[in-house]
This record gives C-alpha cells, structure tokens and sequence, in this order.
C-alpha cells in the first residue's frame, strides 16, 4: 500500500534527538524506522469528536507522534461523560472539551501540534476545517455528523476511518471509494427515521468499550498514513465485548451510491435534516414546569414512561405507567384512549414517537415531555439524577 505522507513531505521533518528518545520503539520497528516516524510528524489528521471514541484516538495519535491533529467538537464536559471519555477528569466539568482534550494532549506529547475548533460540524464549514488534513476521523455519535463526514471525504478523496459503538457492541471500518472501497452510504444509503435508533445516552454504552474500538481506529490511521498491512477498505469488524468476539464482513461498493457510484447524484455537501432525538412540533407537547402544575393539581391523569427498564432504575417520576417503546405497540391495550395521558422518556425523542403512536391509535387526549425527565432533573428536582 502506497503511503498517504509522501517522501518528499517526510523529508521536511527531521527527527530531534528528543523525539528520537521519545519514539525509540516505533524506530527500531523495521516496518517504521526513522523515515516512518517523520512521515508521522509530517502528517495531519482530523477528529471529529472528543469524547468516548475521540478520547483513545487522540490520546494514542498524540503519543504515536502525529505531526497535527484537529479536533472539532463544541460540547461541555458532564459527569456522565466521565466514565468513558479519558481525555477528561473531574475538575474538567464545565469546561469545553477541546480545551480539556488540547491540555490533556500536550501532557501526553507536547511535540504534536493540537488545533481546536468550538463549532458543529456542518456543511458550509466541513471542507474548510478538513482541507489541511490527511484523513478524517469519524468519532461522531449522531447520524448527521457521520453521513456529513463520509460524503467531505468521498468529494475530497481523503479516508474516512470509521468507528461506532452502542452498548457492548462496536465497528470499525476504513471508507475510502478513491482508494477501492466502499462509503458509508453504500451500506446505508439513508439514515434511521428519527427516534428509531437510540442514542449511547438512552440505551447506555459500557465504558471501555470505545477504549477498545477508539484504539483500532488509531491503528488503522498509522496504517494509513505509513502504507502499512492491510487497511479495513471493503472490511468492517464488529466487536461483541461480551462474548470477546470479533466478526469481519466484507463490503462492496454500491455502483448506485449516490455519493461515490457511477453516477453521483450528491456532488456537494448538505446538512441533513436529521437528529437522534428530532420531535416532530406538529405534536402536542407541555414542559415540565407544566408538568409540575399538572401533578401539583392533583387531577387524574396517566404518566406514560416509555423508557427501558435499566433508566428507570436510575432515575424515575412517581406514579409512572412504565412500558418501554419497543413494547408498546403490543402493549396498548394497556392504556385507556379516552385516559389524558402524558408522556415521557430521557430527553424527548422517545416519547414524541410513542405520542404518535397513540394518536394513530385513537388516543385524543394524549401529550408529551418536551426535553423529558432530564429537563425535570435540571429545572424542577436536581435530586433525580441526570443520566
């Protein structure tokens, strides 16, 4: 495999006798050495995202000497990010975290250039923001994001290494059309309709499991950037952390790919109008401060919890009728359509789609919690806890 940091770039970044100390291991590799190591200095890559997979790809690019890395993320560090995202610590509550990451990279090399960018990544700032770098990180965790880094890197022929993880489960892929492989499009061509697929903030991720996944998207970077083995182009490996078992699927270009087939249909990038936890605003919805009324009146009226079991364990409105949204539909029955019913799950997303549920069923006197028993954590009673 031809190497993504030409010699003639490596050739402009000598090694000093501190960096030689620093990476004595990676020199006496014969399949890095000296020339390797300065095409890592030489090198730029782009992450998106600095938090449970952004955390180990850094920090592991960071130390491997990577010339630059960006970071792009305009997201606040929270307590519940603590368990996973080792770039942070508790005194960084509060603090962006490409703040915390850029202080947390120079600990580990302070050789490596980190540039940080507080903004959302969107279609009109993505191919300016991604235009000095090498390969694209995908360290995202929402279905705009990730389909707006596949397609920046199809139009600008930069790889894409790709990472997800849910639960216990994770993936890892290297998307790359320009160099014979497939896009993330070729396998799903459009995303989930909202509120289909939970986010890691709903159904919950074990906390080491994007150490595990972070660091082979790391691997393959530095596999990508010094031409060595064989990168996952047309691979995908899935990894269940339960039964420690890795499966690989091998993947195949879509001739039809509106992005990178024969026949592109999407040659410029675009924002979809798409978000994990979208609610539709044609629905009948209250807050919680109305919520809090409601209950204070003392007037009947059923409190619909459509979370999954393990959220109610830790955190949970009295009174609640709990039956989770993928029980639902067989469950039903359950409820009174001629009941007023009020609704609610995490954050909102959730329970506006269980809301539609019940209107398509008859359901006349039927609302939902905008911002959900989150927005009730932070705006009504802090002791129940923000998960």
């Amino acid at each position: 495999m031809i190497p993504l940091i030409p010699d003639s770039r490596a050739t402009e970044h000598p090694l000093s006798e501190a960096e030689r100390s620093r990476y004595a291991r990676h020199l006496t590799l014969p399949e890095v050495g000296p020339e390797g190591q300065r095409r890592l200095k030489a090198s730029r890559v782009l992450c998106l995202g600095a938090g449970g997979l952004g955390s180990p790809v850094t920090m592991y690019l960071a130390a491997a000497g990577i010339g630059e890395i960006g970071l792009v993320d305009d997201d606040r560090v929270d307590f519940s990010n603590l368990q996973r995202q080792i770039l942070h610590g508790t005194s960084d509550v509060g603090r962006l975290k490409i703040e915390s990451a850029r202080d947390r990279l120079a600990e580990i090399n302070p050789e490596v250039r980190v540039t940080i960018f507080e903004t959302r990544f969107t279609a009109e700032n993505a191919a300016a923001i991604a235009e000095p770098y090498d390969l694209i990180i995908d360290g995202t965790d929402n279905f705009p994001t990730r389909y707006l880094s596949n397609d920046l890197a199809v139009l600008t022929k930069k790889p894409n290494v790709y990472g997800s993880i849910y639960r216990f489960e994770g993936q890892v892929s290297v998307f790359a059309p320009h160099l014979g492989g497939p896009c993330y499009r070729c396998l799903f061509p459009e995303p989930p309709a909202p509120g289909l697929v939970p986010s890691c903030a709903e159904g919950g991720v074990l906390g080491i499991l994007p150490g595990i996944v972070g660091a082979m998207q790391a691997n393959e970077a530095v596999k990508l950037l010094l031409g060595l083995g064989e990168p996952l182009i047309g691979r995908l490996v899935h990894f269940d952390a339960l039964a420690f078992r890795f499966r690989e699927i091998k993947l195949r270009r879509d001739p039809h790919c509106a992005v990178c087939g024969d026949s592109p249909t999407l040659t410029k990038l675009q924002d979809l109008e798409f978000t994990c936890d979208m609610n539709p605003p044609s629905l009948p919805e209250i807050d919680v401060h109305q919520l809090k009324d409601r209950l204070a009146q003392g007037t009947p009226f059923v409190l619909l919890d459509v979370r999954e079991p393990a959220e109610i364990e830790v955190a949970c409105l009295p009174g609640s009728v709990k039956i989770p949204l993928g029980e639902l539909p067989t469950r039903i029955s359950e409820l009174d359509p001629s009941a007023e019913t009020i609704i609610h799950c995490k954050s909102g997303g959730r329970s506006a789609k269980a809301l539609q549920l019940l209107l398509d069923s008859g359901f006349t006197k039927a609302c939902h919690v905008q911002g959900g028993i989150n927005a009730w954590s932070k705006e009504i009673d802090p002791s129940v806890p923000l998960y």
